[in-house]
C-alpha cells in the first residue's frame, strides 16, 4: 500500500512538472511573499510499531515463536501555519489530532499447539510538529518541497498507569507511555489555485524513545524496546 501510495504520488509529480512548462495566468501571484499564512489539514495515516526482541537466552518465553507488529490505518485532522523565511525556506507547524491503532502479533507453542494472540493497540494523539521546509521554484501554479523537522506526540489513550494483573492471556493488554519525540522527514506538491493553495504531502516520522512500559508480563517481556513509526499523506488547504 505505501509503495503503490508513493508510486502515484511522484507520477503526480512528473505529470504536473511537465504540465506546469506550459505559461499559464499565476494563481496567487504573493501567496509566498506574506510574513505567514494558515489552512487546515486531511490526512490518513498508517500507523505501526519499530520492535526490538531480547536474545532468546535473556528471556524465559522460549516457547515465543513469532513476534511482529502489524499496521493498520487511521487518520488525521489539524491546522496548518506557515511562516516564510525567504523565497525557498520556510518554518512549519502544523498540531494534529490523529486516530491511530496498531498491533503486536504473539505465536506461542504449547503441549496444545500453536496458540496465537494478537494485543490491538489503540491510540489518539495530539501531534506538535515542527518543520523546515525547502520549496523549489513555483513555475506557473505548481511547487514541489521536501519536509524535515521534528514532532512531540501525546497520547490520550496511553495506559502505562493500567493495573495488570490478569492471569488470562487474553486480558493481559500491552502498556504504552504518554510521550513520545520523533523525527521526520517528507515531500509534497503545492498547486496554487485561484482562491487557495491545495497541497499533497507524504511524510514519515519515526520515534526515538522506548514507548513500551516493561510491566514483565508474557506479552512485554520479550521486547527490548518498542518505538513508533508513522506514515501520513496529507492534504492541506491554505490560503
Amino acid at each position: 500500500m505505501k509503495n503503490k501510495i508513493v508510486i502515484l504520488f511522484l507520477s503526480l509529480v512528473l505529470f504536473n512538472n511537465v504540465y506546469a512548462q506550459k505559461e499559464t495566468t499565476k494563481n496567487l501571484p504573493k501567496f509566498d511573499h506574506r510574513f505567514m499564512h494558515f489552512g487546515f489539514l486531511l490526512g490518513l495515516n498508517s500507523a505501526d510499531f519499530v520492535l526490538k526482541r531480547f536474545p532468546l537466552d535473556e528471556i524465559n518465553t522460549d516457547t515465543l515463536y513469532v513476534l511482529e507488529p502489524k499496521s493498520a490505518k487511521g487518520f488525521n485532522l489539524g491546522i496548518v501555519s506557515e511562516m516564510h523565511l525567504g523565497a525557498y525556506f520556510s518554518i512549519r507547524f502544523t498540531p494534529n489530532l490523529a486516530f491511530s491503532s496498531r498491533s503486536l502479533e504473539y505465536t506461542f507453542e504449547t503441549f496444545d499447539g500453536p496458540k496465537k494472540y494478537s494485543k490491538v493497540i489503540e491510540s489518539t494523539l495530539i501531534n506538535f510538529p515542527l518543520n523546515f521546509k525547502y520549496k523549489s521554484v513555483r513555475v506557473n501554479n505548481f511547487g514541489a518541497y521536501i519536509i524535515f523537522g521534528a514532532e512531540y506526540s501525546l497520547d490520550l489513550a496511553a495506559n502505562a498507569g493500567a493495573e495488570n494483573f490478569s492471569t488470562n492471556p487474553n486480558d493481559i493488554i500491552v502498556k504504552l507511555k504518554r510521550d513520545d519525540y520523533l523525527g521526520q522527514l517528507g515531500f509534497g506538491t503545492d498547486f496554487y489555485l485561484e482562491y487557495f493553495k491545495f497541497g499533497i504531502e507524504l511524510k514519515m516520522s519515526y520515534g526515538i524513545r522506548d514507548l513500551l512500559d516493561h510491566d514483565n508480563t508474557t506479552f512485554s517481556s520479550p521486547i527490548d524496546k518498542l518505538s513508533s513509526k508513522m506514515f501520513l499523506l496529507s492534504f492541506t488547504f491554505e490560503g
